[in-house]
């Protein structure tokens, strides 16, 4: 998929065919992946709690690589930002670039990805204490308030007044925003597997990493949106 997208951007023949290939057989692994790891600790027992310490550390591991590479974007807007040089009109934003109102769409998607924290942390509690008609309402809000969240930031993609053309703002603020608004989805589709096993009995008071693993994945969007909000969306216009 990742060479395809290759080929395509520089417009080889086939490139958007083989892309689509890639995207296909990718999605495809993903689900028979989650099918046998679903099977192996709902059905076979093979999750013992030695097992479950092992998901439990690879996974924040994987936490930290996703956060740095929010940092190697960050490190490329403050490089710009700090010292901006005389390509850009020695000023930031650059010259010429008209920023959006942060306390528009912005502020509402923080108050929306923040209230969908706060549900699925309610949903969580919620499996643990045996309230499954409490688990399933509070994932099933945070479900809801991620896609209108994901609704508002394409409304905002097509009023911005710039592109991901227009200077190294338009660049990083795109590559940010969308680097975020694909976590936004997988998270989304994480929780929604979540919701399903939980709707199927599949998951207990103690025995639901899958679950867990998703809500610290909504946490670390949460977080990550917390600085893009402050640095890009206020500091940075």
């Amino acid at each position: 998929m990742a060479c395809s997208a290759v080929l395509f951007f520089h417009g080889f023949p086939f490139g958007g065919e083989l892309l689509i290939l890639g995207f296909i057989l990718t999605i495809s692994s993903m689900v028979l992946w989650f099918k046998d790891i679903i099977i192996e600790g709902t059905y076979l027992g093979s999750h013992t709690s030695q097992v479950q310490n092992g998901l439990n550390l690879g996974f924040i591991l994987f936490l930290i690589s996703e956060i740095f590479v929010f940092i190697s974007v960050f490190w490329g807007f403050f490089h710009s930002a700090l010292i901006p040089n005389i390509e850009i009109g020695s000023q930031w934003p650059p010259l010429g670039i008209q920023t959006l109102d942060p306390y528009s769409i912005p502020l509402l998607n923080t108050i929306l990805l923040l209230s969908s924290g706060g549900f699925v942390t309610w949903g969580h509690h919620a499996l643990i204490s045996g309230k499954r008609n409490s688990a399933i309402f509070g994932t099933f809000f945070t479900l809801l308030l991620a896609i209108i969240f994901t609704i508002l930031q394409g409304f905002e993609y097509l009023e911005a007044p710039f592109s991901i053309a227009d200077s190294i703002y338009g660049t990083i603020f795109f590559a940010l925003t969308g680097l975020h608004g694909a976590h936004v989805i997988i998270g989304t589709i994480f929780i929604l597997v979540g919701l399903a096993r939980i709707i199927n009995y599949n998951l207990t008071d103690s025995h639901h990493f899958g679950f867990e693993a998703a809500i610290l994945y909504w946490h670390m969007v949460d977080v990550v949106w917390i600085f893009l909000f402050i640095i890009l969306y206020c500091w940075g216009t």
